[in-house]
Parts: C-alpha cells; structure tokens; sequence
C-alpha cells in the first residue's frame, strides 16, 4: 500500500478528525469538570473523588522527588506503576501548570486525541482508511449491553458495567490505562513501521516504547511483552528471522530495570481464583444478578456435579464475553475470515490477537490480592482490540445493518454521561472551609499530617454531593496539602498491600487514650507536625496532654502543630 503520511491522511479525510474530536469530547466529560471550585466546593465526579485524589498525592509526592507512600507516612513506595504520575510530575516541574489542572482539563483529552490519531494511522497504513474509521467509532463509543438488560428490566439505560468491566466512555477515569494504550499504539506503530521497512530507528523505538509500558500500566506490560514474545516465535518461524526475539530480550530487561525497584513482591499479589467474577457477575445485584443461575453454580460446583457444572460455568462465560463485548461480537466477522485464510495472517495480527485472548484468560483464574476485581484490568485492553477489530469487519456489513450497529452502540456512552458525569451536581466535593484549611496547611513548613481515619458510619450522615472525608477513604488532605499523611487512603493501601489495618488500630488508640505520656510520645515517636480536624473531630486528652498547639480555625476546621 503506498504509504502516506498522516497529515495528509487527515487533511483529505475530514471524517476522521470529526470522530476523534467527537469521541475525544465524549471521553473528556469524565473528568474536565472534576478539580473545579464551584459554589458547595471543589466537585468531583465518577470514581474522580477517590482515583484522582489519589494520583494527584502520588505526583505532588514525586515531584517533589519524594518516593514514599503519601498516605502511610514513613514507609517507601512500593508495589506500583508509577510512570504516568512521574511523567505528570515533570510536565508540572517544567510548566508550572497546578497538578489539579494537568490531571483533569488539560492531559485527558490530549490522550484521547493522541489515541485516536495513532489507532488512525495503524489501521489505516495496516488495513485501509474505512476500516480505520470504524475502528474510531468503536474505539471511542464502543459499549456493553448492559444498557439494553436494564431497559427491560426496569426501563433505564444504567449498565455499563453490568457485566463487570468499563466500556470505551470511561477510558480517561483511569489515566494510566489510557496513557497505557498511547504507548501500546505508539509502539504498534513503529512495530508495523519496522516490519515493513527493516528501519533500525523503529526498531529502536519499538523496544523502548515496549520496555516502559510496564512502569505505566503493569497489566499492558505483561500483556505486551507476552504478545511480543508470541509474535518473535511466530516470525521466526514463517521468515527464520529473530529480529523480534531480539525486540523482546530487549524490553524485557528494561522492563525488568525499571519495575523491579518498586514491585519486587508484585508477583505475590496475584492469587489464583478461577471464574470469580463469573459466580459475581450472576450473584450481585449491582452487575448481571441472575440469583438463581448463581446458587445452581455453586451447588454443581461444591457437589462436584462436572457436567452441569462446565455447562453453567460455560453459559456464564459467554454473558461474561456477549454482555461486555456488545455488539463488537462483530469483529468475528473478521476473525473467521483470517481462519479461512491463515496465510494472510501478519506479526500484526498475532500480537493484537495475542492481547486478545490473554487479557480474556487472566482475569478469569486470577485476581488481585486486597482488590480482587483490579485484575478486570487485563480484560479493558481485549475490548480495546475487540474494537479495532470491529472496525475492520464493518466491510463486510451491509449499510442497513451498519445503522444498526451505531443505534446499539451509542447507548452506553449516552448513558454513563447522563448519569453519572453530566449531572448538575457530583456526588463528592471539598467544602469551602476545607479549601481553606488545606490551602493555610499547604503553606505551611514541611512535616507529617495526622488526620481522623475514615468512618464509614460518617457515610449516611452527609448528603450529595459530600465532603471526601464522609465518601470514601480518599488521600484527599495529602492532594492537597502536598504533605505526607500518617494514615489516609485505606483502599489504595489494601492495594499496594501496607499493614494499613495495625497503624489504624494505633490511631484510634492515641485518640481514645487517657494516658498523658503515650499520646505525648505518639506524635513525636511518629515524627508528627500537624494535626488536622474538622467539625467534632478531636482526641480524649486536651492540647496541653498532647503539646500541641493550635495554628488555624475558620469555625469548621481546627489545625495544630505538635510542639
């Protein structure tokens, strides 16, 4: 195919550049509200209250060039993928743009822009400009049929993750994912590039883009270096070149160099759990929820009843794979034909297939350990391929049927904005007098914060959209503050697997104790600076047990420094 450069793609196909922008648009409306000070506070929408606070204490920490847990004061960072949060930090320490602004209004639609042009080129340049546009659409709107089981039950079009996993709409709520799959397509690029023209530079560039992959989505890494891996084996035996063995050696010890300094206990993290989230997508009420279905599960599985029990497991995994994929099923159209036609299957092909089943496969025996449904993750990038190869089916798909296929797309997308990112209100915010307070503390000299641990109970008493310390644990006063927190963020320390459970039960002792000389050691024992409380929060023994002293109060929030 003769080659063209992509400018000249765009400029002559103005239909791409209006679905990336419109798709680009509909992923940006997850986040670019999230951060802003409106008049109850700064609001956040979705999964934002809990997954950006998070990330913007890590990059505030790591721009610093401060690599301990934000949120568990003390102890290094470990067991995370830290290279979307450090490529935030630099681009922050060179333009001095806030970290908030970076996070939520300017990177999400760069990447969502960036991931459109480059799925674009690939297929363009790979297959041909209509199955490039296609593949757009579904990369951008593709959805589950989650929508389509709520309209019948109970006339809504809830549902996206009915089934378990996200759809296209939420890629940017989960900005390493979607930097993830710039770097993926980056590297595919220059892979197809390589294999086409023998270049040494996209050679090059081809190994490092796969060796960091790893350090900015753990779970895109193993994939791609096992991919990788497929596709050296496959080429060296149909050309009896080990060009791409030597691609693979490569990433992987840079890989290896790269993610081994903070995950060398990763690996224990992963637990073997065959068809977990199967029996939880057919037994919980917020996904598929067929009660029945699921104790008959159960009972032909704990009955060792084989037969019955292979063909529920079996009929469970293709809802799991129907519902998810939705009408991207399409892309069997083009999978069948290349089985009738093997020989013109290509490295490129073997590696997108390789992503394909791999990511279907290790969530369905394996979970993580504290989060088991973190391992769904793997699954995002087997619909991201689904979508690519949607899209080049559609050439075998009639105009009527093309129709329908956009109506039963779209649903998804409409429905997680409507519901979830486009309302007048979020359901989490900072207040005002909080915004106050953390700003007052962040101008403060350098030290630890000790904070009231998150009450569940608190939950019921706030109504939407509520303060962050009365939603969930968030690291809400280290994102702020850019300070270290002495105990904040239980969910993601359940994650990264820290012995958050003891520090906690220390906290709540310091608070509730009479014992003037324990509470006075706690704080400097723990190299404490500042304590920080808002409403009724506060500890047993006064200021003067404590040596404290208090620096700040607008009436809601109290803040003390340990003298």
């Amino acid at each position: 195919m003769r080659k063209k450069s992509l400018t000249t793609l765009l400029k002559n196909h103005k239909l791409a550049l209006v679905i990336i922008l419109t798709g680009s648009l509909s992923w940006s409306l997850t986040m670019i509200r999230s951060g802003l000070v409106y008049s109850y506070g700064a609001g956040f929408w979705g999964p934002n209250g809990h997954d950006g606070i998070w990330h913007i204490a890590l990059i505030k920490q790591i721009a610093q060039g401060n690599f301990q847990m934000p949120v568990f004061a003390g102890e290094a960072l470990k067991n995370y993928h830290i290279g979307f949060d450090l490529l935030v930090a630099i681009l922050h320490r060179v333009t001095t743009v806030p970290v908030m602004n970076l996070y939520f209004q300017i990177l999400p639609p760069t990447m969502a822009v960036s991931v459109g042009i480059l799925v674009y080129k690939l297929i363009n340049s790979w297959q041909n400009e209509k199955a490039a546009l296609w593949s757009l659409f579904f990369v951008y709107f593709g959805g589950s049929l989650g929508w389509l089981i709520s309209f019948v039950r109970n006339q809504t079009f809830y549902g996206e993750s009915m089934f378990w996993s996200q759809q296209a709409v939420s890629t940017l709520i989960n900005p390493p994912f979607a930097l993830s799959l710039v770097i993926l397509m980056l590297a595919l690029t220059n892979l197809q590039q390589y294999i086409s023209h023998s270049d040494n530079k996209n050679f090059l560039f081809s190994l490092l883009l796969f060796g960091v992959l790893i350090e900015i989505k753990a779970y895109a890494g193993a994939l791609a270096l096992g991919a990788l891996f497929v596709t050296a084996i496959f080429r060296f035996i149909v050309t009896k070149k080990y060009d791409l063995l030597l691609m693979f050696l490569g990433s992987s010890v840079l890989s290896l160099l790269i993610f081994l300094p903070l995950n060398q206990n990763s690996g224990s993290l992963l637990v073997f759990k065959p068809f977990w989230f199967l029996e939880t997508m057919m037994g919980l009420s917020d996904r598929f929820g067929w009660q029945r279905f699921y104790e008959a599960m159960l009972a032909y599985r704990s009955g060792n009843i084989w037969i019955k029990a292979i063909a529920a497991y079996l009929t469970a995994f293709f809802i799991f794979i129907i519902g998810n994929f939705g009408i991207r099923m399409i892309s069997l159209l083009h999978l069948i034909k290349l089985s009738k036609n093997y020989k013109k299957i290509d490295e490129i092909n073997i590696f997108l297939l390789s992503i394909f089943g791999a990511g279907i496969f290790v969530p369905m025996l394996f979970l993580q350990k504290g989060t088991p449904w973190n391992t769904i993750q793997f699954f995002y990038y087997s619909l991201f391929i689904a979508a690519i190869y949607a899209g080049v089916s559609m050439q075998y798909v009639n105009k009527y049927l093309k129709i329908f296929i956009i109506v039963f797309t779209i649903p998804t997308s409409f429905a997680t904005l409507n519901y979830h990112y486009l309302t007048s209100t979020p359901p989490a915010r900072v207040p005002d007098y909080e915004l106050e307070a953390l700003e007052f503390l962040k101008g403060q000299s350098g030290g630890i914060v000790l904070t009231y641990p998150f009450d569940e109970k608190e939950v019921a008493k706030a109504e939407a959209p509520r303060p962050l310390r009365q939603y969930v644990s968030t690291a809400y006063a280290s994102a702020y503050t850019g300070k270290l927190v002495y105990l904040e963020d239980e969910i993601n320390l359940n994650i990264t697997d820290y012995d958050w459970k003891t520090r906690r039960q220390n906290v709540l002792d310091f608070y509730k104790s009479l014992d003037h000389e324990y509470v006075y050691n706690f704080l400097r024992d723990n190299n404490i600076s500042y304590i920080y409380w808002v409403d009724d929060q506060r500890a047993t023994l006064g200021e003067t047990q404590l040596g404290i002293r208090q620096v700040f109060d607008n009436g809601e929030v109290k803040i003390y420094r340990v003298e």
